[in-house]
């Protein structure tokens, strides 16, 4: 189905967002209007976590330019085989 973009994360592994999953984010999180947003968190994210066992990785990028109180863009993603796909991104308003 293609790719909309692939980045190397601030630890330098390589990330893809597909077209499936950012067909998933605009549909369930219309508040995300642009993939930039999630490309920033990738590089540039202020706390990655791991909250439960597995391949499971959390980035968080705080956007204060939000009026939300939901600030924190948190993008879930999972690694297999060395490789990471986003599985989704939402808006919270803290970190795990």
């Amino acid at each position: 189905m293609g790719n909309i973009f692939e980045v190397m994360d601030k630890n330098g592994r390589r990330i893809r967002l597909s077209k499936r999953q950012w067909s998933h984010i605009r549909q369930d999180h219309p508040e995300i209007e642009n993939e930039e947003v999630i490309k920033i968190t990738l590089v540039k994210p202020d706390k990655i976590t791991q909250p439960y066992e597995g391949t499971k990785y959390y980035y968080y990028k705080y956007f204060k330019e939000r009026k939300d109180p939901d600030k924190f863009l948190v993008t879930i993603v999972n690694y297999l085989n060395g490789e990471g796909f986003i599985i989704t991104a939402f808006y919270v308003n803290y970190i795990k």
